[in-house]
């Protein structure tokens, strides 16, 4: 990721929230990976040189392998291809591979099925007609997504910073709102699509929406705000669970499967957002609580084999 932060101490902190996300993300997604995650502090739109990223691919390459890089925020294909030519240790770049490698449409599709469940669970709905969605941030992701939404019958409000953004989501039938508008327009979902920590203190008061389902990483500012959405009865979808189209794609190009695998591991998401609605109803626990103890079970069960072996 690219994002100009305040301080150095804001994007350690940021940093290691996302890598956290991505351990638990990969564990429901029962992948063969662990998770992590690196960011470079500048501006996206400034910032970023050919120097910078040959430098990053050098610090990447460093580390032989423990860590592996793809497209996040702020992070395009065309980066980096410039950093493939530091390190061996970058996927999603490649032309043989589905959409060039760019995983951004196969987490579109994970959070697309996530909203179905979603829809199914709280509004009791088999399908996304006439479903109100309000994404936040039209980047590749959401653009993606505000695609297959539209093609579902669903009617899509969408706001963004980038007038860029906002004029390919008009060309692909979504409706404009102004920022601050997108908390409060009529929407059966809300779709936090751009950075995190969106939903807290100020913007859980104000959301019109009775679902959360989106692509943002750490979407809750802090953990008690999913006790807040519980308490207001607002379905929260974990983004972690939600938005791991992506590196199920990411996992299929290391291990070089055929795409149908990772295909079929994606439209699986629904499946396992049902069953964290289901217990959470049934619980005192929250849908992230029940989701990251889903994860925990599964690190500890890795653990035990590893030990046994």
């Amino acid at each position: 990721m690219v994002v100009k932060y305040g301080s150095l101490d804001d994007a350690v902190h940021d940093v290691l929230r996302l890598s956290r996300g991505m351990t638990y993300k990969s564990a429901l997604a029962g992948l063969p990976m662990g998770g992590g995650k690196a960011v470079i502090i500048g501006n996206p739109k400034t910032d970023k040189t050919t120097t910078l990223l040959k430098r990053m691919g050098e610090f990447i390459q460093a580390h032989n392998g423990q860590y592996i890089t793809a497209e996040d925020s702020g992070m395009s294909v065309s980066d980096l291809e410039v950093m493939s030519k530091q390190t061996e240790h970058v996927l999603g770049v490649s032309k043989e591979q589905e959409f060039g490698g760019d995983p951004s449409p196969l987490t579109a599709m994970g959070i697309f099925v996530g909203i179905e469940a979603a829809v199914n669970f709280k509004l009791a709905k088999s399908n996304l007609h006439e479903v109100h969605v309000a994404i936040q941030g039209a980047g590749a992701v959401g653009r993606c997504l505000i695609k297959q939404l539209v093609a579902a019958g669903a009617v899509v409000y969408v706001a963004d910073i980038n007038n860029k953004n906002l004029d390919l989501a008009r060309a692909l039938g979504a409706q404009i709102v102004r920022p601050n508008d997108i908390f409060t327009v009529p929407a059966d979902v809300f779709c936090p699509c751009a950075m995190g920590g969106i939903i807290n203190d100020e913007t859980i008061k104000i959301l019109a929406a009775p679902i959360i389902a989106g692509g943002a990483n750490n979407q809750l500012a802090l953990p008690r705000h999913a006790n807040q959405l519980k308490q207001r009865d607002i379905l929260y979808a974990p983004d972690f669970v939600i938005n791991a189209g992506g590196i199920i794609e990411i996992c299929r190009q290391f291990q070089n499967e055929a795409v149908a695998v990772a295909h079929a591991k994606i439209l699986t998401i629904g499946k396992t957002l049902s069953e964290i609605f289901i217990e959470s109803e049934q619980t005192a626990n929250t849908t992230a609580d029940v989701a990251e103890k889903i994860a925990e079970r599964r690190f500890m069960n890795e653990t035990i084999r590893s030990d046994a072996a």
